[in-house]
């Protein structure tokens, strides 16, 4: 302990963070670009670490830059000790309701745009000492590469590393508007869609073509032809809004186009794929109190809007459970 009270009465915890950032990415220039911070004050923070302790924590050369054996053994106990101060101003909010800080969360595109940003909004002016960095995007999420703290995404997570809260079951729906169903005829049977022009996601130049459904414990698959593509979740939405195809959504990102009457459900008797939501946090240090409030606020916001669906008879009430 007295030699953790010598590191923090001489240097920076801003320092050492950098310095933990460089170890992570072997890199003063992307630890630079991660800390939203300019190359030289890294470095610069780097040399104050380097010259309180009187060594050399990095072994650099022209191409790379390494732990020296000084460094080995000092980057982790910083880190540890860093986590434990973490730990305990957390606590220490925690235990007066203190509810600040930057919320660095990352949605799906539809979902994101179209559902969180409103719940968002609510959310900060309860709490606005908050300040918030929204990713949107499709793709999968790199907690270090993305630089954010938490993730509300589709899927239960399969990473073992990662903590995570359900907020809700998200049933698929099968969709299109009425005017595309009458001038084309609506399908009875999975069968039928064959013959329907299929709005689809394509992930990393996958399309995802092949359309899955379930009733009474049967399971039919179909392979879908259609002339629409996106890696963004939100433009499929909206072609089938405009009546360009049919589509299999998340009932909560068609959530305000079905109590509309834009989209109607097609073949309800027919399920497609269910998933569930969930928010996705990289470690436990990262599940804060606004964390834990987040996690609660959109339940009661997703709730809401299954509920809603359910009382117009478009989900099963079993969705609530």
């Amino acid at each position: 302990m007295k030699h953790y009270q010598i590191i923090f009465e001489n240097m920076l915890l801003e320092d050492l963070q950098v310095v933990l950032k460089v170890a992570e990415f072997r890199s003063i220039t992307a630890a630079a670009t991660n800390l939203d911070m300019r190359t030289a004050t890294a470095s610069a923070a780097l040399k104050r670490v380097e010259a309180a302790l009187g060594v050399e924590l990095f072994v650099r050369t022209t191409r790379s830059l390494r732990l020296s054996s000084a460094g080995e053994k000092y980057i982790p106990q910083c880190e540890q000790a860093l986590q434990m101060l973490d730990q305990a101003q957390l606590n220490m909010k925690g235990e007066q309701d203190i509810i600040d800080g930057e919320l660095r969360l990352a949605v799906s595109s539809d979902l994101g745009r179209n559902i969180v940003t409103p719940w968002l909004n609510e959310f900060m002016d309860t709490y606005p000492d908050l300040s918030l960095r929204m990713n949107i995007s499709d793709s999968n999420i790199d907690f270090y590469r993305d630089s954010v703290d938490m993730a509300l995404r589709y899927g239960y997570p399969n990473d073992a590393n990662l903590y995570g809260f359900k907020i809700c079951n998200v049933p698929g729906i099968l969709c299109a508007t009425p005017e595309y169903l009458e001038q084309h005829g609506a399908p009875q049977h999975p069968q039928d869609l064959t013959s329907h022009n299929g709005l689809f996601y394509q992930l990393y130049d996958v399309i995802h073509d092949v359309w899955k459904f379930s009733r009474d414990g049967a399971e039919y698959k179909i392979k879908m032809g259609g002339n629409r593509a996106s890696n963004d979740g939100d433009l499929v939405r909206r072609w089938c809004v405009a009546g360009k195809g049919i589509a299999v959504k998340s009932c909560l990102d068609l959530s305000d186009d079905l109590l509309s009457g834009r989209l109607v459900s097609v073949m309800p008797e027919f399920k497609p794929r269910s998933t569930e939501l969930w928010l996705i946090c990289p470690s436990r240090q990262s599940i804060t109190p606004a964390a834990r409030l987040l996690r609660d606020f959109c339940r009661e916001k997703s709730r809401a809007i299954l509920k809603q669906l359910v009382d117009r008879g478009i989900l099963d009430v079993g969705v609530l459970n």
